[in-house]
């Protein structure tokens, strides 16, 4: 009788899993695999455009400035976001969901009017360059827009909750009784922070920035409009192969090196720094 029971439940588990693999399969797997295809049949078979790309300088400093500035941007959001989300697992429930508001709150906002926000802030006639020369410290307007610092300003300021909240589900989880256990030997409250607060947060440094990492270099938006000629990422040149070139197959062959280098990304973090625990695996 129990093994008919534990029969019934492990098909009725596979029909409800049905429906997520036909998704898959439609929705990921097959236009993954298509592109793939499309990329190594020229249309016979050929790896000619994965050589291409990776052997033709202009496209290698392409890749090398996408993961630059992705690495920029993810130490960046790492600096800003681990004390946003150490503030949120000290302050109260209350001012904690006041301070929640606040980080969600550029969801709200489509990054398009958030990118010309920027623009406006950051140009030579901006509020910043304005303010500066009003108050007499600078004679003539800086450079603030149009370049990589303004490009990371305008993405940290879109990845920064991916940041913030996979450091506070950890820092949540952390047993505060660890904290007070080394206060009693005798530790000062910055050497708590290094020598236990700080290694137990390591699984939600780890996660977020993984995740700021790969949007940061699939970014097309903000480094197009806030970038100059300098900050070409792969998110536009691949755009440009597609939309203006028409070259699907070189196209193709460009996400899939893009792809291949975010999986190498996660494969490093997931080893390094345990990322399972995220998932609820053991560490």
């Amino acid at each position: 009788m129990t093994g008919k029971i534990l029969q019934s439940r492990s098909l009725s588990d596979y029909v409800l899993i049905i429906p997520v693999l036909v998704y898959l399969l439609f929705f990921f797997i097959y236009p993954l695999l298509k592109m793939f295809l499309i990329s190594i049949f020229d249309p016979s078979f050929t790896l000619k455009n994965y050589i291409r790309l990776l052997q033709d300088p202009t496209y290698l400093k392409v890749i090398f400035t996408t993961f630059r500035l992705s690495l920029v941007v993810t130490i960046s959001s790492l600096l800003v976001g681990y004390p946003v989300a150490y503030l949120l697992n000290c302050v109260e429930p209350k001012v904690r969901q006041v301070l929640m508001i606040f980080i969600v709150l550029p969801f709200w906002t489509s990054i398009l009017v958030r990118v010309y926000a920027w623009m406006v802030i950051l140009g030579r006639k901006g509020i910043i360059n304005s303010i500066l020369m009003g108050l007499g410290l600078i004679s003539t307007p800086l450079n603030l827009v149009f370049n990589t610092f303004s490009v990371t300003i305008g993405m940290v300021h879109f990845l920064l909750p991916f940041m913030v909240f996979p450091l506070y589900s950890i820092m949540e989880g952390i047993n505060k009784d660890l904290i007070k256990a080394a206060y009693n030997l005798g530790a000062t409250p910055s050497k708590a922070f290094i020598k236990v607060f700080f290694p137990l947060s390591l699984p939600g440094v780890g996660a977020g920035s993984l995740i700021v990492f790969i949007l940061a270099m699939g970014f097309f938006i903000t480094p197009a409009l806030l970038g100059g000629r300098r900050n070409i990422v792969i998110a536009m040149l691949l755009e440009k192969q597609v939309n203006v070139m028409l070259n699907w197959s070189f196209g193709s062959a460009i996400a899939f090196v893009l792809l291949f280098l975010t999986l190498i990304m996660f494969n490093i973090s997931n080893r390094f720094l345990g990322l399972d625990r995220i998932w609820g695996g053991k560490s």
